[in-house]
Parts: C-alpha cells; structure tokens; sequence
C-alpha cells in the first residue's frame, strides 16, 4: 500500500513536471519566435552644425613674421591658403597661377584665436534682461540644458570679436549652478542660426562650478549653501548618471542577446552626463582656488572621467604640476584678482608658471569686452612672466590663444595651428600682435576672408544694428 502509494505519487509528480517542461517549451517557443521590438537609440545629434564656409580664393601672404601657434616663430615667411586649407608654409614659397598675393612686409601672421570661454549670444549685447539667457537657475543640476539654445545669433559682439582675430570660440552657459548645461563650439562667422554657425563636429562641452556662484545662489534656495554641500551635489549626480548609463547598456546587451527588453525613460540631464562618462562630451570647470580644483580631481577619478579644463584657474599656478599629471587645461585671465574672496590669491604670473610647469595653459575672456583684445592679455601674461624670470617666446605664448584652447576644445586636428591641411583660420596683423598697437587687418575663416579692416563697406552689419551704429563702426 505504502509503495503503491508512493509510486503513485512519484508519476504524478513525474507527469506534472513533465507537463510544466512542456508548457516551458511552450512558452519558449512562443518568446523565440515574437519578433523584437524596433531598438530604441538616442540620437546624440539631433541639431547637427549647417555650417558652410565663405567662398576663398587662393591667397599666398609672404613677407611675414609667423607664429604657427604650437611654438614655432618664422621671419620672411610665406603661407598659402587654398580650398578653404594651408596649402603650404614656409620661406621659399612661390605663387601658383592665378593665387592672390598679399606682401605683408612689417607684419605678422597667427592662427585664429579660438576662445574657450565666452558667453556671446547667451548674454548678447546690449546687455539687458531680455538678453540675460545664460544661467538657468532653477535648480543645481540643470545638465539638460544646452547653451545653442539661448544663443542669439544677432549678437554684435560676435563681429568685434572677429575684429579682434578670434576665429572660433566656445559658448558656455553660466556658473550659477552646479552643473550648468552643455556649451557649443562655433565658428565666428555670424549667420542667421546657431546651427549654421556650429563648428562641425566639434564635441560638446558640460559647464560645471566650483566654489562661491552655487553657494551664493542656492544658499537660501534649500542648498547647497557649503563647499561640502557642492560636491554632495556632483557626486549624487554622477551616482544618478551612471545609474542611468547602466539601464541602458543592460537593455542594449539584452536586445543584442535576442531578448525584447523595454528602453529606459530618456532622461536629458543623464543623457548629458552618461555622455561626459562614456568620453563624447568634455568637462570645463569653473574653479579658482587650488584646492578645490584638487578636491575635484578627486571626484573626476571618483567615477572615472576626465575634466578637460578648470576656466578662471586663478590659483593654477599653486598646482600646475597636478594639472600636468592629470591632463588638465587651465583658461585663465591674465591680470583679474580680487573681486571676491575665492579670487584673493590671483597672481599676474599666474599663466606663466602653469607653462612653465608643462601644463596646458589658456589665455580667456569671459568677457564680450575682453575678447576683443585677446592678444593684449596674452601679451601681459607673457611681459609678467618674463619679469618674473621665466623664459618664454612669444611663440610659445601664442600657444595660449590657439594650439591650447583647441586642444581643450577637441577641435585641435582642424585648427588652431598654421599646419598644412588644418583648416585655413589665420589671421594678417598689422604689426606684432604682443603690440598694443597691432590690429587684425585680414581675418580668414576656412580661407574666406571673414573680416578685411582696410574695407569698412565690407564689414557684416546684423539686423539688430542697421541704423544704430555704434561707437568707431562705420555702418
């Protein structure tokens, strides 16, 4: 009776696993045989640059001192622009048919100067609230926001800047917060969208902040109201990003394995800084004082990304060597100190000594104003640095405003330096650009010729400005 029993029992087991086997199969069958979902993919851009160069013409400028922006100074020297590229560099050059020669006997020939750090168009000119497009200060993590979308293209500082040698820049959001928002890179050919301005697949940057901006503006706002509350802050958001980062590698590896999986919610902020983590998208980080510059190397190996720049580094020079080791660029002012507390310890050799010490130095503006006379601060940095009894060249100086700057940019392969094939943004001097007295004559941009000082009929005028001509325009 006992065995019957169990024999019974163990069929019936038997069969029930054997039925649930085949209803297993059942419904394997049924999975294997649906067909996936379309993969879902993020579109990383979705506003691609429309950027088309000025018609050029072969132009061969002899007789100049250049400075080929990576170190190098050559006298008597020719260089020869065609198709939009340095066709050739040197002292021997002779003119191909049909090339338009310009004799710049006196002068001097540089790279465009590229700007890592200005806010044309997001605090466009005049300088009114309605312009005031630059801080989005609503929260601390604003990384969702992107810079392209405030920037108004009318912006006449847009066109002093080209008047000032300045080629290509970066456009940041501001520093109110701890995480900002995306910039954009462009080039300064003023058009009628940012989209046809944007440098053509120039990586995008992410704004972040150090130090006494989110304090001062979230203090009373429910925080951060610290330093250690600022960096809670980064952190919490890096956690949250690599969370995100995570979902959607498990449901990419999930539908590669043949699986239906269903994609996580987008979310702009973390698409903004999984970007950052995954190497497309490059930190730039307003910091001033030394320590916290440290702190944030901290966080950078923390979760395991790289910050391309400190902007305003005003206390670089106390951990230039940090700054090499790590592969950090540092945009500096030549001369601002002191007007707040994280400024005090501003130093005028300050650019210098991060030179010195091998790291990646950059001359900035942060200012519509000052960009316009880039070539002036980097001329005081070099004088200061001199004084102080560090050997550098002007060549080497010229490094700050375009090699470097590039570099920090990720745009170096195109520009930045007088190289055959790299893109054709050179600027004719008047004179030695560390001159007060020098001025841009000829701006070229991918060998358009962007800005000619001799023709003042030639100079682009905005919408925004016929009939309110402005101080020394001639419009």
């Amino acid at each position: 009776m006992i065995n019957k029993t169990l024999n019974k029992a163990l069929f019936t087991g038997v069969s029930l696993l054997a039925l649930a086997t085949l209803a297993g199969c059942g419904e394997q069958e049924k999975k294997d045989t649906k067909e996936q979902d379309a993969l879902v993919e993020i579109n990383k851009n979705p506003f691609p640059s429309t950027y088309e160069p000025l018609p050029s013409e072969a132009t061969l400028i002899t007789n100049v001192t250049l400075l080929d922006g990576i170190g190098g100074q050559m006298e008597n020297a020719s260089i020869l622009l065609e198709n939009g590229k340095i066709k050739a560099v040197g002292t021997d050059i002779t003119a191909p048919d049909g090339v338009k020669t310009i004799d710049g006997k006196g002068k001097w020939v540089t790279p465009g100067i590229v700007d890592a750090h200005s806010h044309l168009g997001v605090y466009a000119t005049p300088d009114a609230h309605a312009h005031a497009d630059g801080n989005e200060m609503t929260k601390p993590v604003t990384a969702a926001v992107w810079a392209e979308h405030s920037i108004w293209p009318q912006d006449p500082g847009f066109r002093r800047a080209l008047a000032g040698g300045v080629t290509s820049m970066q456009i940041l959001p501001g520093s109110a917060n701890l995480v900002g928002g995306r910039s954009v890179t462009v080039k300064n050919l003023p058009d009628r969208t940012i989209q046809d301005m944007k440098f053509p697949d120039a990586p995008y940057g992410l704004k972040m902040a150090c130090g006494e901006n989110p304090k001062r503006v979230y203090g009373k706002k429910g925080g951060p109201m610290t330093r250690m509350g600022n960096v809670a802050g980064y952190r919490q958001a890096w956690i949250d990003a690599k969370a995100y980062k995570e979902q959607w590698e498990k449901y990419y590896d999930d539908y590669e394995a043949g699986e239906n999986p269903k994609a996580p919610k987008r979310d702009l902020a973390k698409d903004t800084l999984a970007g950052v983590l995954d190497g497309d998208i490059l930190v730039h980080m307003h910091c001033y004082r030394a320590d916290e510059m440290v702190v944030m190397i901290d966080v950078m190996k923390e979760f395991d990304y790289q910050i391309t720049s400190f902007q305003h580094g005003v206390e670089a020079y106390k951990i230039a060597d940090k700054l090499a080791e790590n592969n950090i660029c540092s945009a500096m002012w030549a001369d601002w100190w002191g007007f707040k507390m994280e400024a005090y310890d501003g130093i005028r050799e300050n650019i210098p000594m991060v030179e010195q010490a091998g790291a990646c130095a950059i001359v900035h503006s942060d200012s519509d104003q000052g960009i316009q006379r880039l070539n002036q601060e980097a001329a005081k940095a070099l004088s200061d640095g001199q004084r102080a009894g560090i050997d550098i060249s002007k060549a080497q100086a010229w490094t700050w405003l375009s090699a470097n700057p590039a570099k920090s940019l990720g745009i170096f392969e195109k520009t930045g330096s007088l190289e055959v094939g790299k893109n054709a943004d050179v600027v004719l001097w008047s004179a030695d650009p560390f001159s007060t007295y020098a001025q841009a004559e000829l701006v070229y941009i991918d060998g358009g010729l962007a800005f000619d000082r001799n023709n003042p009929e030639s100079w682009a005028i905005s919408d925004f400005e016929l009939g309110q001509a402005g101080e020394g325009d001639h419009k």
